[in-house]
């Protein structure tokens, strides 16, 4: 089974390179709930619903749900 907090602890900083998501300040995965939470600069909060998601899977659903 794939680490989900591992990739959000990794993909964070590319996303915070990007022009959309340069304010992006944390992902925080949620194994509970299979939420991954969005914490941006300005203290706007986003969730993304990666419920059985794969890895690469994971990362799509973050990015189409938090942009």
């Amino acid at each position: 089974m794939e680490n989900k907090k591992k990739i959000c602890d990794m993909l964070l900083p590319v996303l915070q390179e990007t022009r959309n998501l340069h304010d992006l300040a944390d992902l925080e995965y949620d194994d509970t709930s299979e939420t991954v939470l969005a914490t941006f600069a300005s203290g706007a909060v986003k969730r993304a619903n990666v419920a059985m998601d794969s890895g690469s899977s994971m990362i799509r659903d973050i990015i189409k749900q938090i942009v």
